[in-house]
C-alpha cells in the first residue's frame, strides 16, 4: 500500500484582514504587539508559541516549538537548557530566526537576528516564578541527551523531589534575539498576500513591501 497522500487541492482563501502602508506602525516591535494582543484576544492557544531556527557552524538548521517570555526594544527571549541541541548551535553560530503563525488571523510573522545569553538575574527571577514542577523537570532533564528509558528519567524526578532541591541550573536560562529583520504576512484572497518588511540599516528601520 502506497504512504503517499495528495495534498494538491488542500487549500483555503484567506479574507479576513489586510495590511497597508497606512495602518502599520513605524516601529516593528509595537507592530509586533498589536498582532500579539490580537492573536490573544481571539483565544488562539498559546500565541506566544514560535518556531526558532538555528544552524551549525556548518549551516545544518534545525528548527522546534518554543515559548516566548518577554519582548521589548531590545529582542525576544526564552529559556532552555543551555546544553541542548539548540543551546549547542547557538554557541557555535548566534544568527537564528523566528516564526509566529496564527492560522486563525491568517497572519505569520518572521524574525531574523543573532542570539546571545541573557543576564543572569533574568534567568533566575524567571526560574523562581516556576512551577515547582516545571523546576524540576528543568533540573532533572539533561536536553537532548539519549537517555535509557521513561522510567530511568522519572526514578531521577523523584529523586530530587525527595531532595528538595529547586535551584536553577547553570546550565539552564534565557536568550534574547538581538532582531534585525521582522517580515509581517497577511494571508489575501486568490494567493495574493501582503508582505511588509521593517530591516535594520544604519540604526534605523526601513519599512518595504514584498510580492507575495
Amino acid at each position: 500500500m502506497s504512504s503517499s497522500k495528495d495534498l494538491h487541492d488542500n487549500r483555503r482563501n484567506y479574507t479576513k484582514h489586510e495590511l497597508t502602508e497606512k495602518k502599520i506602525s513605524p516601529n516593528p516591535y509595537e507592530q509586533f504587539g498589536w498582532w500579539l494582543e490580537d492573536a490573544t484576544n481571539d483565544g488562539i492557544l498559546e500565541p506566544n508559541a514560535m518556531t526558532l531556527s538555528t544552524a551549525t557552524k556548518d549551516g545544518k538548521p534545525s528548527s522546534r516549538i518554543v515559548l516566548l517570555k518577554a519582548f521589548s526594544q531590545e529582542g525576544f527571549i526564552f529559556y532552555t537548557n543551555y546544553h541542548s541541541r539548540k543551546g549547542k548551535e547557538i554557541s557555535e553560530n548566534n544568527s537564528a530566526a523566528l516564526l509566529f503563525f496564527w492560522d486563525k488571523l491568517e497572519r505569520q510573522v518572521r524574525l531574523e537576528g543573532t542570539i546571545e545569553k541573557v543576564e543572569a538575574h533574568l534567568s533566575e527571577k524567571y526560574f523562581a516564578s516556576r512551577p515547582f514542577e516545571s523546576k524540576l523537570s528543568a533540573i532533572v532533564s539533561e536536553q537532548s541527551e539519549e537517555i535509557p528509558s521513561r522510567e530511568f528519567l522519572e526514578d531521577k524526578l523523584e529523586a530530587l523531589k525527595e531532595s528538595g532541591e529547586t535551584n536553577r541550573p547553570e546550565n539552564w536560562g534565557g536568550y534574547i534575539l538581538k532582531t534585525n529583520y521582522f517580515e509581517f504576512w497577511q494571508g489575501r484572497a486568490s494567493r495574493l498576500h501582503d508582505r511588509i518588511v521593517y530591516e535594520l540599516e544604519n540604526g534605523a528601520w526601513k519599512i518595504k513591501r514584498l510580492a507575495p
